[in-house]
């Protein structure tokens, strides 16, 4: 007797094996025409997998991440049958499905034009209307290999070879005359991907390596109603005018440059945005308890040896030599908080000790993946390290998700929870494992917060919760997160004397709030369209003259702002007062504080906002009145 545990808890029974597509069905033949993939005992599979024992299952559909990953991948092959239908000489590579859509890399002999996506996209389309169905099936390597070699894709051929020496069957999907190799899973047949768009191509190294051919990538995004396609392509327009790498420049605060491909350079107003992050993480740490420390960019082998990262991380790492000994540059903060943390014996009565540090961490990301702020090889990290008793990991755990979720409500983030489970590369007993993540999951639950489970995504050396925050636009980041670790303690030997006069091993909270302070930055950017709320704006008042003789009432003006610790500037430009007001909307200043002649006799100035626009005279202590509240109560 086979024992299927549904969502809900309730429990199927079949006397044979049985697929998931039948078990969808008995369930609802709507849920199955819905349906996408399905969860078996935590693991993405196909509705064509035959279940054969106990399991827990869950049915997937467009509204789940996972299922619209299963339905963008199916999108991308109908492109890729599509591309060898126009183009047969064209060689197929990798064609996975992202956030919000798909991308296949071709090598091609030409680079596709906005012209070849349309035909693409019109071949597509004919393809999902002769409504194929897709089959699975598998080889040995060798027989695997013979068929891509058949069909003349090298590529194809390179990926056998690589999983080959485990000399386990490889599996494919086959529509038509359109073969793939692919791990899946799959819908079971197309005729659901009924709105699509390609809406980029660029260019792309073989896995990411410039040392390889540039492929041309292709990318897409399907959806089953057309309706939500075009909700998702207004999106994207949006999202253009929002690309933080564009009023980055706009609003001069950061730039990339060639001399460093991932290593942004901070400009002024860049660098008063940051600050006033760092001087708002400081307070809001200070108030927790935490104890602010500084560890060394760069540390030796035996370190990131103790630690792990350089067997589990070394290929992200940095490494350099100094007097002949092997170094690493920092990837994480974490192994220098085991060192402050040695430097003298703890008792109990210092536990939990909150120590954070805003470290700057370099990792190595492919070329291919950099993108402004976002993916960027180095960054500060807003880092902090709890050392604690067994007994105190609940009240801990609560304590930082309470400060992760005032900062975000802070910036008017909605957010969701996942709690990331044992990987299968990790370290340490598998009994501890469940003590962590088992503190995770009831803290959580005791302070009223849902989550889902991301199964095997923890870190190597404990599961962790991540908040994945939300912005205007409906798009999620992954930001804050908090890990508990049993290992580096061990690793480490860290002590701490405790009530009994014995030595004790703490336990460790690794979180960031943030997660990369210049993220952030790109998130916020993007999320505000530039236009930051005063107690973060880099320039929150700007002083415009309508004559030159109204400059010296306004320099007093500034002083008396700066004197309140208002960041404003002074427009003396030889420019029409309308063009000063044009130019001061463009940099998103949140005021404008005019002069003229009625002004200066009535003691005045005129306020514009931009939110408001012109807003009639006011005295200066009114304004300031004003603005010192909205900056205090960081209003939005």
């Amino acid at each position: 007797m086979i024992k299927i545990t549904l969502k809900d808890g309730s429990v199927k029974e079949y006397d044979t094996s049985v697929s998931a597509a039948d078990v969808t069905k008995e369930i609802s033949m709507g849920l199955y025409r819905n349906a996408c993939s399905c969860k078996i005992n935590g693991e993405v599979k196909d509705l064509r997998t035959v279940i054969d024992g106990d399991c827990t299952f869950e049915v997937l559909t467009f509204d789940d991440e996972d299922g619209r990953k299963t339905f963008n991948h199916t999108a991308s092959h109908i492109m890729a049958q599509a591309v060898k239908r126009l183009y047969p000489d064209v060689k197929l590579t990798i064609g996975p499905a992202i956030d919000n859509g798909f991308y296949y890399d071709f090598d091609a002999p030409e680079a596709f034009t906005p012209e070849n996506l349309d035909a693409i996209e019109k071949e597509m389309k004919n393809i999902v209307k002769e409504g194929l169905e897709i089959e699975k099936f598998e080889l040995s390597p060798d027989d695997a290999i013979r068929l891509m070699e058949e069909k003349g894709e090298p590529y194809k051929v390179e990926l056998i070879n690589e999983h080959a020496q485990k000399g386990e069957p490889i599996s494919f999907y086959k529509q038509g005359e359109f073969t793939e190799l692919c791990a899946g899973p799959h819908l079971m047949d197309m005729k659901a991907v009924k709105a699509f768009k390609l809406t980029n191509c660029t260019g792309a190294y073989w896995r990411g390596d410039a040392k390889n051919k540039m492929l041309c990538r292709v990318y897409g995004t399907a959806f089953p109603k057309a309706s939500m396609l075009e909700e998702h392509l207004q999106m994207l327009e949006e999202a253009k005018k929002r690309d933080h790498r564009k009023i980055g420049k706009e609003l001069e605060l950061f730039t990339i440059m060639e001399e460093g491909p991932g290593f942004p350079f901070f400009l002024p107003k860049g660098m008063t945005l940051k600050n006033t992050l760092v001087d708002y993480w400081r307070e809001i740490h200070k108030n927790a308890g935490y104890l602010e420390i500084q560890t060394p960019i760069i540390l030796n082998r035996a370190l990131w040896e103790r630690s792990g990262h350089w067997e589990h991380y070394k290929e992200n790492m940095y490494t350099t030599v100094i007097d002949d000994e092997d170094f690493a540059i920092k990837p994480m903060n974490c192994p220098g908080g085991m060192l402050v943390y040695k430097t003298k014996m703890h008792s109990y009565k210092d536990l939990p000790l909150r120590m954070g540090e805003l470290g700057i961490v370099h990792r190595h990301e492919l070329s291919g993946a950099l993108h402004g702020l976002m993916r960027v090889r180095n960054f500060t990290q807003d880092d902090a390290h709890i050392f604690m008793t067994r007994e105190q990991i609940k009240d801990e755990i609560k304590g930082v998700v309470k400060l992760i979720d005032s900062v975000y409500s802070t910036f008017g983030f909605k957010y969701h929870i996942e709690l990331s489970t044992q990987p299968e590369d990790s370290m340490g007993a598998k009994e501890d494992w469940d003590i962590a993540t088992d503190a995770l999951r009831d803290a959580i639950t005791e302070l009223g917060y849902d989550y889902e489970v991301n199964e095997g995504d923890g870190a190597f050396y404990g599961p962790k919760l991540d908040f994945h925050l939300t912005d205007c636009l409906g798009r999620t980041w992954q930001c804050g997160t908090i890990q508990l670790d049993f290992q580096l303690p061990e690793r480490f030997e860290l002590e701490y004397v405790g009530s009994d006069g014995e030595k004790h091993r703490p336990i460790m909270i690794h979180r960031v709030v943030f997660g990369s302070i210049e993220r952030f930055i790109g998130i916020l950017t993007e999320h505000f369209a530039g236009a930051f709320p005063v107690w973060l704006a880099p320039v929150q008042v700007k002083l415009l003259p309508i004559a030159d003789r109204h400059l010296d009432y306004l320099c007093e003006v500034k002083k008396a702002l700066e004197a309140k610790g208002i960041r404003c500037e002074i427009d003396d430009r030889s420019e029409k007062i309308g063009f000063k007001i044009r130019s001061a909307q463009l940099e998103k200043v949140p005021y404008m504080l005019l002069a003229g002649d009625k002004d200066i006799e009535n003691g005045t100035i005129s306020v514009r906002s931009r939110k408001n626009g012109d807003e009639g005279a006011a005295t200066l202590d009114e304004f300031l009145t004003r603005i010192l509240e909205e900056v205090e109560t960081k209003a939005l």
